[in-house]
């Protein structure tokens, strides 16, 4: 049998604050292969950020373990990248200078400069934002911000890309346009890629399995949905088709079901 790339083991999370505890998640446990595409859903305030950023090593878990090729996850590192909802770009920087900065951290030891450079031009053409190299965040728009965050988490050849509600500040039309660059990434790197999202479609649409976190408190998993659906995806051609509409279906019932039971409580 194929053993785990990403293994989450039996994992809560509790925080103290003055003498109350309050348990986030609890006994958390979930296989990743290498080079699949995993989203995390569920209502607001069931802890998948949290669990996101326990993955990242910017949590420490309470109970249980995460490893990560059988080595224990317990501190942030560059095999780990994360592309929050914000796009946390330095606001001094260029475009070129903020991915730059990530490629001398990971690679100042093993490549050149000129390396480098190539390096990070490479990754902003992945992303389709070698044009705009010298502007500063402020001078482009939230969906290249968020193509440049991409591209300076690419660009540090992570294990595990770790995408936390990361169109979810982005208009409609801007979002479909980087749903569909982030497939073909996917397609072309074959990287293994966590997804936080609330939106069912998106996950449908991104995803080889989606897992549905119960409510909190102490939410934990409550189902796995593989989508079955084969890649590459068209977008339009899923509209009408049964697996995407199943998949979509087992999804809002699973969440519709959690909310209706929130508010009979």
């Amino acid at each position: 049998m194929e053993r785990p790339y990403l293994k989450i083991d039996q994992v809560s999370k509790s925080f103290t604050r003055g003498g109350d505890v309050s348990e986030v998640l609890r006994d958390v446990s979930l296989t990743i292969h290498k080079g699949e595409f995993v989203s995390i859903i569920g209502h607001s305030g069931c802890g998948k950020s949290t669990l996101l950023n326990m993955v990242a090593g910017l949590l420490p878990v309470t109970t249980g373990a995460i490893l990560l090729e059988d080595r224990e996850v317990n501190a942030p590192g560059p095999d780990r990248a994360v592309v929050f909802q914000n796009h946390s770009l330095l606001p001094w920087l260029s475009v070129y200078d903020n991915v730059k900065l990530a490629v001398d951290k990971v690679f100042s030891r093993t490549r050149t400069r000129a390396q480098r450079h190539d390096w990070t031009m490479h990754n902003l053409e992945l992303v389709q934002m070698a044009h705009a190299k010298d502007k500063r965040p402020a001078e482009i728009s939230g969906g290249m911000k968020q193509r440049v965050g991409i591209a300076r988490a690419l660009s540090m050849e992570p294990k595990v890309l770790l995408l936390d509600e990361p169109f979810g500040a982005l208009d409609a039309l801007t979002r479909a346009h980087l749903q569909d660059s982030v497939m073909q990434i996917h397609a072309s790197l074959g990287n293994t890629v966590i997804m936080i999202t609330h939106d069912v479609d998106e996950a449908v649409l991104l995803s080889d399995r989606i897992v549905m976190l119960t409510n909190g408190p102490a939410a934990h998993v409550g189902e796995v949905l593989d989508v079955g659906l084969a890649r590459p995806r068209k977008r339009l051609d899923l509209v009408s088709n049964p697996t995407y509409i199943r998949a979509r279906e087992a999804v809002l019932k699973f969440l519709y079901e959690r909310h209706r039971f929130v508010e009979a409580a």
